[in-house]
């Protein structure tokens, strides 16, 4: 405890050297911002730097850099929220940021409010930043060096396009029930993509991985011709693939990054605001049947140096491993503070914003499935004519509902057992909750994404986690391209 306690006053020292807003100016505006007539306010925080290197076909293509910093100001009257955000630090400038947020209360009297440091959360990330760790010319060489590899291993490579990225962000928040905390943030990420050629056919193949780790993790030999190696695997499959046929069939879904199929179908229905609006196809029924009794699901916000990991969420309060649904029952959803109150229940620590000039809300970190009791040998096998998915490119869902669909980028035939041709051009159409409960094997072994997602709601980014066993879906529609 000691150690975690000693690693937030770092994070706390080093986040104010960058402005000069005292204890006495934070109290002062949290004050303001908090009246008698308002139930909550809060202040956040922050400053961010962040840059990404990009090498096309052996030549940098784009070098950028980018500083952002600024301060956003809520108060919280019942369901109503006032919200006004500054990119400056000026005390005199985030006082007319405070009055404009409790502009939505009636006129209140004012009471001092009174702030305090809180201390003994687990850090689960290094605080220091990636982006001075390595000098511009080791990443650009690197980049290089990758490019080069993938053009030696396969000489129908037509176009590579190799990429690093990362950022560094410092936050903290002070709130009206005297908590003060902050937090120093790293993020990397590497992704390549390869386009192989074989008479008039393209196909690619894409790789990448990341998390809250430093630059050493991901510019090395052996992460790099990994990822490498993967985009050239995946489109050589590609270049073999056959039109996927249309119906309703029996779909086995890959350990890992197809978990994207429940962050998105199932994971944003779990999400507090929807379920508070009623507006969820989950809405009402926490301990109800919702899923196959192998179905366990939970958010994890907690896993050291994931992508989707914070130590704190942009509310202040410490992230937690949240059971959404325990063998098929629906236990509970992910809060932040302001739904939390309203459906009379805690917060989860998923309160998360893009930044400063964002609102934050419930959102996803780490969200998987947890393992089942079958080796994925023995689920194939149980297939006799169905669709081996291993990966997805993205798909969209309507959260009313549960409505979805989603492309897959790879994908084969399953015959009597075994996987046999490749397809391409093949979707799965369905509804979420309905899905689950088709759920008939649940492998035993789980595996997390490499540490690329980002999931986009009311215009807001965050960076998340997926993951999942391998799993049979008994009944799905397919989507296919054959004519």
């Amino acid at each position: 405890e000691s150690y975690e306690v000693i690693e937030e006053m770092k994070d706390q020292a080093y986040f104010s050297e960058l402005h000069d807003l005292t204890d006495s100016e934070l109290e002062n505006l949290i004050s303001m911002a908090c009246p008698k007539s308002v139930d909550f306010a809060d202040i956040y925080l922050e400053y961010s730097q962040s840059e990404s290197w990009s090498l096309e076909d052996g030549i940098v293509k784009s070098g950028s850099s980018n500083i952002d910093g600024g301060v956003g100001i809520r108060s919280i009257v019942g369901e109503r929220t006032g919200f006004a955000y500054s990119n400056s630090f000026d005390y005199e400038d985030l006082s007319k940021a405070a009055a404009m947020a409790k502009s939505i209360a009636k006129q209140g009297t004012e009471e001092k409010k009174k702030i305090q440091s809180v201390i003994g959360y687990k850090k689960l990330y290094e605080s220091q930043s990636p982006i001075d760790s390595m000098s511009e010319s080791i990443k650009v060489s690197f980049l290089k060096k990758i490019d080069k590899y993938v053009r030696s291993k396969d000489n129908r490579v037509e176009q590579v396009i190799v990429n690093i990225a990362a950022s560094h962000t410092s936050m903290m928040v002070v709130n009206s029930d005297g908590l003060k905390a902050s937090d120093l943030r790293p993020l990397v990420r590497f992704n390549i993509m390869v386009i192989l050629k074989k008479g008039e056919r393209r196909e690619r193949g894409n790789s990448g991985g990341g998390g809250r780790i430093s630059y050493k993790e991901i510019l090395n030999d052996t992460f790099g011709i990994k990822h490498a190696d993967e985009a050239l695997r995946q489109a050589n499959v590609n270049l073999d693939a056959v039109e996927a046929k249309a119906g309703m069939m029996t779909v086995v879904l890959g350990p890992g990054w197809p978990g994207v199929l429940l962050h998105e179908a199932i994971g944003h229905g779990l999400e507090g605001d929807f379920n508070r609006k009623k507006t969820s196809a989950f809405s009402g029924l926490i301990g109800e049947q919702v899923a196959s009794s192998q179905c366990t699901i939970v958010d994890d916000g907690t896993i050291e140096k994931r992508r989707g990991s914070l130590s704190i969420d942009d509310e202040g309060c410490i992230t937690e491993n949240t059971m959404l649904i325990e063998k098929g029952i629906l236990k509970g959803y992910m809060q932040d503070k302001l739904n939390a109150k309203l459906m009379k229940t805690n917060p989860t620590g998923n309160g998360r914003r893009e930044s400063y000039a964002h609102l934050p809300m419930p959102r996803m970190t780490n969200t998987f499935m947890l393992p089942g009791e079958y080796d994925q040998s023995e689920i194939i096998s149980s297939v006799d004519k169905g669709i081996f998915a291993v990966n997805f490119s993205g798909g969209q869902v309507d959260i009313t509902n549960g409505q979805f669909v989603f492309s897959a980028s790879e994908a084969y035939i399953i015959e009597k057992g075994k996987v046999t041709t490749p397809i391409k051009g093949m979707t799965l159409i369905g509804n979420g909750p309905e899905i689950l409960k088709k759920v008939s094997m649940v492998g035993n072994d789980l595996k997390l994404d490499d540490g690329v997602g980002t999931c986009g709601k009311d215009g807001q980014s965050v960076p998340v986690g997926v993951g999942q066993p391998s799993l049979k879906i008994d009944e799905i529609t397919v989507g296919g391209t054959e004519i």
